[in-house]
């Protein structure tokens, strides 16, 4: 990355993709259905489309969040022929489950200086409530839906990073 490059940063929000219902099994563990394992292929070939290929990638150890990731990955590099590039660093973070809009904002706070795209999949209400953090004036007041990405822009350093200091520059509903 240029010295030009390093003074904006991109952080993408994505809320996972519809899974099952809970059962009697621990939360942690539910599945995607079918239509999320597709809305998140949807959510990986928009990425590619818009060139938001993630450095890195922190993702909540939860298994609908890995899914979700799984599935993103691969409509990056799908059948739309996605741009090539590097693969990026994926942290699976336990600390995203069930985490507090500070919790996660912490967790981007580590992110190494030179990424310049890092994509956070993670839960509701958290992951809603990090968007509303960082641009409360152009969060979405109902939240994020299954599949929605919300592309925030910062200036600062990821370490750096404070509430309001990441305005929304696009958003979009993955379905496939």
């Amino acid at each position: 990355m240029t010295d030009g490059e390093a003074e904006t940063r991109t952080l993408v929000l994505l809320r996972h993709a519809k899974a099952e219902q809970p059962t009697t099994g621990p939360d942690v563990e539910r599945r995607l259905t079918a239509r999320g394992h597709a809305d998140a292929a949807a959510a990986g070939a928009w990425l590619a489309r818009q060139g938001l290929l993630p450095d890195v990638v922190i993702c909540s150890a939860a298994r609908r969040t890995r899914q979700t990731w799984h599935d993103v990955a691969l409509g990056m590099t799908g059948s739309e022929g996605g741009p090539a590039g590097t693969a990026p660093v994926v942290r699976y973070a336990a600390a995203a489950y069930e985490a507090h809009p500070d919790d996660l904002l912490n967790l981007v706070r580590t992110v190494e200086p030179e990424a310049g795209t890092v994509l956070l999949v993670a839960h509701n209400p958290g992951v809603s409530l990090l968007s509303a953090l960082l641009d409360p004036e152009r969060a979405d007041r109902e939240g994020l839906r299954t599949s929605d990405l919300v592309v925030h822009r910062a200036a600062a350093p990821w370490a750096q990073l404070t509430p309001g200091g990441a305005p929304i520059v696009d958003r979009h509903t993955a379905r496939g």
